[in-house]
């Protein structure tokens, strides 16, 4: 995989030089993508082609970064990318075709994709692991940046007091629900997403600063671990906050969404960057 401190064009693409040592990755979370004619599905496509031409430190709300071009290593999407998923890897939903697209050639580019499942899509490994080729993570992953180690999910299993959304999250994950739904109609398949969705919703309400304060109390007790950073999506609130646990500098990253905020956390050489994507 390249690395960048320059870029020469060749063709459509662009080469980069090798920058030894340094990791450079970028998370984002909750798109809850429906239809392609939707605003934030079009932001995201021009987001994933600017990684694809290494244009990724101009797009970081910092002055620490250079605005040289960086071809990232590797893109974490933690969860709730699509608002649900019920795909066949010979029959996907027309309207993820044209994102799906995009992460293909993205991969190409040689970024490595890693997609996490949330609480809205799931029994992802199908399509993109076996067909695509896509690292795919259904809970936790332990993720190691330049010697840092990260604990990174979706997040919606954190707090383990809300016992009626751990039963219906539960439910529809469970392989006799993947069965059945793939006995159904595609039409009635679509119309049991769009519900669940929405009950979804209002079993999580606006609950957005109680799941913050609850995820922070459960990244307070995993950063006492070997952990150096935590990182989750699901509360839809962009945030970091640092801290220093035995005299080691700690992290702590809720990414936000691409409905109200398009936000993306940017790493490179040890340091975090949580920055609102502006398109251009």
């Amino acid at each position: 995989m390249n690395h960048v401190s320059g870029a020469v064009s060749l063709g459509d693409h662009l080469l980069f030089k090798k920058e030894k040592g340094v990791m450079k990755a970028v998370f984002i979370s909750d798109a809850h993508l429906k239809k392609s004619t939707d605003e934030r599905y079009k932001i995201l496509l021009h987001f994933i082609s600017d990684l694809k031409e290494g244009l990724v430190r101009s797009l970081v709300n910092s002055t620490d970064l250079s605005q040289e071009k960086a071809s990232i290593h590797d893109l974490y999407i933690v969860g709730d990318f699509f608002d649900f998923w019920f795909c066949e890897p010979d029959r996907i939903h027309p309207e993820f075709k044209a994102i799906i697209s995009s992460l293909v050639e993205l991969q190409k580019s040689g970024v490595r994709i890693h997609l996490f499942e949330g609480n809205h899509d799931f029994f992802l490994k199908d399509y993109f692991y076996d067909v695509l080729g896509m690292d795919v993570v259904e809970e936790w992953a332990d993720i190691r940046l330049d010697g840092l180690r990260i604990l990174a999910s979706h997040g919606d299993t954190a707090d383990q007091s809300d016992r009626l959304f751990l039963l219906f999250r539960k439910m529809l994950r469970s392989r006799l629900f993947y069965r059945i739904q793939r006995l159904l109609p595609v039409s009635l398949r679509w119309a049991i997403a769009s519900a669940s969705s929405n009950v979804s919703k209002e079993i999580n309400g606006n609950k957005h600063e109680i799941l913050v304060e609850k995820m922070l109390a459960f990244a307070s007790e995993k950063l006492k671990e070997d952990y150096d950073a935590i990182i989750l999506g699901h509360c839809h609130k962009p945030q970091i906050r640092t801290f220093d646990v035995k005299g080691h500098r700690k992290t702590f990253v809720t990414l936000g969404d691409w409905i109200r905020y398009s936000s993306f956390l940017y790493y490179e050489d040890g340091k975090f960057y949580l920055s609102q994507y502006n398109s251009r």
